[in-house]
């Protein structure tokens, strides 16, 4: 195994032919309230997203991954809000429906922590998790992240505010 690759998946950038996959994620209305988002996007905005995406998170202070199953692209696991000075990042993760289940966050979560240590000497990860979203909350858990926080009607969805817990990681080093 190496820093991106486990005995399941394997981390990987984006690249031209996981268009597909970004056109699932991002254009799934029940995904929309993870990303954020409340608007499809095109094919065409997301080839350009991909082909001018920078590589380098010190500069972006983002970076997204494709996680791989047997080089069948099956989710992404996101760094956001990386401040390279305090060496924190959120965290964020989608798995595709039918891949849930099978340990494939689990996994990945793991995988990046690994990175976030050696690659970028990361102090501590976080992630807000609606409370609701159990399997999430357990996934991070499961990968030493603990509640720290609790906001209440942080995210208003579907007419409704949406309770959030914060959980947090921190590195060994």
């Amino acid at each position: 195994m190496s820093l991106l690759q486990g005995e399941k998946v394997k981390l990987r950038a984006l690249e031209p032919l996981d268009i597909p996959l970004l056109l699932a994620v991002e254009n799934n209305t029940e995904l929309w309230f993870v990303s954020e988002s409340n608007l499809p996007l095109s094919k065409a905005i997301l080839e350009n997203y991909v082909e001018n995406a920078t590589q380098d998170i010190f500069e972006a202070r983002q970076f997204r991954f494709v996680i791989d199953l047997e080089e069948t692209p099956v989710g992404l696991i996101d760094v956001f809000d990386f401040d390279p000075v305090s060496l924190k990042a959120g965290v964020g993760i989608v798995v595709l429906p039918q891949f849930r289940g099978k340990g494939i966050a689990k996994e990945a979560i793991h995988l990046l922590q690994n990175t976030a240590m050696q690659a970028w000497q990361i102090h501590q990860l976080y992630a807000h998790i609606s409370e609701e979203n159990i399997p999430s909350i357990r996934a991070f858990e499961s990968c030493r992240f603990q509640k720290v926080g609790f906001l209440k009607d942080w995210k208003k969805w579907n007419g409704k505010y949406v309770n959030m817990h914060v959980l947090q990681w921190f590195s060994e080093q």
